[in-house]
């Protein structure tokens, strides 16, 4: 199969495209630079050069706070790039799966969203996501929407690398207790997307490591595997963060699925082993 991966420069980009090549699949890796997804023409432009059999779009603004700044390019980059995707891959015969995220939620829900709940997003991050969402289950059996959260890994910012960054600091560590998670080994996930495009799935799927943590905890258990004190850290509200963020983050966004089996797919690892396998990665340099 012939896979063309956007975003391919990012945290979980380059996940997928490792996956895909280690399944033997012939890999266009494609960053913003060599294809902005907002631009209609340099979408068709290369899905016409390329004719994949499939796309993975894990390109995404996903600077949370900004995008309440800026939700012009939010919905820009994280709406209309889907929809000139979906666009592309209709008039090439490409099917197409498309990462979101667990910020389409509300958070108010006792228990863990299912593929089932409902959307009612809080922040433009949120609403773009959900609208980019929509343009790609206009494809019918040929859109998937992969939805996962918090997602850590070898490349890229994320809280595994900040959390290693601030271990030789003497400032107290402050993270919020009052939002709950999953959070995601980009590796792992990037297998699992792979599998479900190989399997030819389509509508919602929820992707998540098993575990349900807040922010507070995730930062304790890192701690506790690089052998350090999981008591430096302290626990905040978010009502509480100095300074005060711009989004509103759910407090509950811990995602599960029950359309995996659908595909006879098994859900993904505990995130205290996957986190493992990353931090010793990291380490080993």
């Amino acid at each position: 199969m012939r896979i063309l991966v956007t975003g391919a420069s990012g945290m979980l980009g380059r996940e997928v495209v490792e996956s895909a090549r280690r399944a033997a699949h012939e890999v266009d890796a494609l960053d913003h630079h060599s294809l902005d997804i907002t631009d209609d023409v340099a979408v068709r432009d290369v899905l016409d050069t390329h004719r994949p059999d499939l796309i993975v779009n894990c390109a995404a603004f996903t600077a949370v706070d900004r995008c309440e700044a800026d939700p012009d390019l939010a919905f820009a980059v994280n709406a209309t790039g889907p929809r000139h995707l979906a666009a592309g891959a209709r008039s090439v015969g490409a099917r197409l799966v498309h990462v979101s995220t667990d910020y389409v939620f509300d958070g108010t829900k006792v228990g863990p969203y299912t593929e089932h709940d409902l959307p009612n997003p809080q922040s433009v991050y949120g609403a773009s996501k959900r609208a980019g969402e929509l343009e790609v289950l206009k494809l019918g059996p040929d859109g998937l929407v992969v939805r996962t959260a918090w997602t850590f890994g070898r490349h890229g910012a994320n809280m595994v690398k900040t959390v290693l960054a601030a271990r030789s600091s003497t400032s107290p560590l402050r993270f919020v207790h009052d939002q709950v998670g999953s959070p995601t080994s980009a590796a792992d996930l990037s297998g699992l997307l792979i599998d479900l495009a190989t399997a030819a799935a389509s509508g919602v799927i929820h992707a998540a490591n098993q575990g349900s943590v807040s922010w507070y905890e995730f930062v304790g258990e890192i701690l506790r595997q690089c052998g350090d004190d999981p008591g430096r850290v302290e626990p905040i509200r978010t009502v509480d963060l100095d300074p005060p963020r711009a989004a509103r983050r759910p407090a509950n966004s811990v995602l599960t699925s029950v359309r995996l089996a659908d595909y006879a797919l098994r859900g993904l690892r505990p995130y205290e082993s996957a986190l493992g396998e990353v931090l010793a990665e990291l380490s080993n340099g």
